[in-house]
Order: C-alpha cells, then sequence, then structure tokens
C-alpha cells in the first residue's frame, strides 16, 4: 500500500499490523438502513479501511431526523438517506468503495449479492425479521442493533434465530436520545470491525444496555439458543 494509506490508517496498523489493515481493503459489507445506525455504522467502518459498503434505503432525509443521525445536515432534507450518506463516506475516506441503493430490503434481497458481513440498522422489527430470514438461508452472519428511548440492543447473529428470541409486530418505536444510538452503532461497528479483521468475536450473545432510573449504565449479556 502507499504511503498516504499507511499515514491515513497509522493508529490501526500500530494496533494490528499492515497484514491485517490491507486485509480489510478485501472485505465488502452492506449495512441496511441509512439513519440513526446506518450513519454511525458507515462512517466508522468507512474510517476504518473496509474495501467496499453498500448501503440499502428506501428514504429520504428529513429534518426530524438529522439530530440523531449524524450523517446528514441542515439543507439534506428530501434526499435519499443513501446517497447522501455515500457522498460523506467517500469524501472521508479516499480508500473506500460505497455503493448506494434507493431501495428496500427485500428488493436489494433479490438481487443475491455476496457480502461478508451484513448489519442491520433499520428501526422495526418485520425488516430485520427479513434480513434474518435471508442470512439463514445463505448461512451468511449479521449483526443486529435497536435503540429505543435510553436503552439498546446488539448481537452478532451466526447460529440462531431473529425470530426465535423476538416477537415479530409493526410497533414503532418510542422517541430516541442522540447519545444512546451513537453508542449502540458504536458496539455494532467493534463486534464487525474485530470479526473482518480476523480477531476473536463471541457470536450468538445479545447484550442489552440501558440507563436505569438514576442515569447507571448497565450491560446484561444473554446467550441466544442455536440449533
Amino acid at each position: 500500500m502507499n504511503e498516504e494509506f499507511n499515514e491515513y490508517f497509522n493508529r490501526q496498523i500500530k494496533l494490528w499490523g499492515q497484514e491485517t489493515q490491507d486485509s480489510l481493503q478485501n472485505k465488502k459489507i452492506a449495512i441496511i438502513g441509512s439513519g440513526g445506525l446506518g450513519c454511525s455504522l458507515a462512517i466508522a467502518l468507512g474510517a476504518s479501511g473496509i474495501g467496499e459498503i453498500t448501503l440499502v434505503d428506501f428514504d429520504e432525509v428529513g429534518v426530524h431526523n438529522i439530530h440523531r443521525q449524524i450523517g446528514f445536515k441542515v439543507g439534506d432534507d428530501g434526499k435519499p438517506k443513501a446517497e447522501v450518506l455515500k457522498e460523506l463516506v467517500e469524501s472521508r475516506c479516499p480508500f473506500v468503495k460505497v455503493t448506494a441503493y434507493v431501495e428496500g430490503f427485500e428488493e436489494f434481497a433479490l438481487k443475491n449479492l455476496e457480502f461478508d458481513l451484513i448489519i442491520d440498522a433499520t428501526d422495526n422489527l418485520p425488516s430485520r425479521a427479513a434480513i434474518n430470514e435471508y442470512c439463514m438461508k445463505k448461512n451468511q452472519p449479521w449483526i443486529y442493533g435497536s435503540v429505543e428511548e435510553f436503552h439498546g440492543q446488539v448481537c452478532f447473529f451466526d447460529k440462531a434465530s431473529y425470530e426465535a428470541v423476538f416477537q415479530i409486530n409493526d410497533r414503532k418505536p418510542n422517541g430516541i436520545a442522540c447519545p444512546i444510538v451513537m453508542h449502540i452503532a458504536s458496539l455494532q461497528a467493534n463486534l464487525a470491525l474485530r470479526y473482518l479483521a480476523g480477531l476473536t468475536v463471541k457470536k450468538d450473545i445479545l447484550y442489552y444496555l440501558a440507563f436505569d432510573a438514576d442515569g447507571v449504565l448497565e450491560t446484561k449479556k444473554f446467550n441466544l439458543p442455536t440449533k
């Protein structure tokens, strides 16, 4: 790799060496959803050196999105989220290729593309159930994340089934605080980066993070049933 590449990723090369950093350029991931979680994920993983990132989102930026969807700014309202986020990620890191699909997951899944990892950044249970079904059929590892109010959940799904754990309905989430979105996305991104870099990752463990009434952060872990 060239001098610019090594300077850009200097701190990560010190962390795990040149060979591992170079290997990330060959990784392909898909982030389903370009909202709160998707923005933080794409920015973090793009700047970490993942070679190809695919963004999937049918929606447009709304002013009410901007407070927690850090890839957007005032003036972006009405533009496709995936396309705006693509431009931002590529402008921050010249070593990542981003492809934006302005469509829902069901339509995207028909393309039957191959990825090293799929990351859920959606905001509803039916979409996650569809991602789960798709990934189980393809033996595709994926990382789930969800946020609501001051709490959130993350899981690296490998052998476990999302539908075996969660009741699927179309309930809309309550209000959301911006920092918890970034916190959950950060945990997802760390799991993804460890996996893609070939480091150990515990799979099929559900992490539940929440602030109690006194503002104390609690983290709970649950082993999920696998086939």
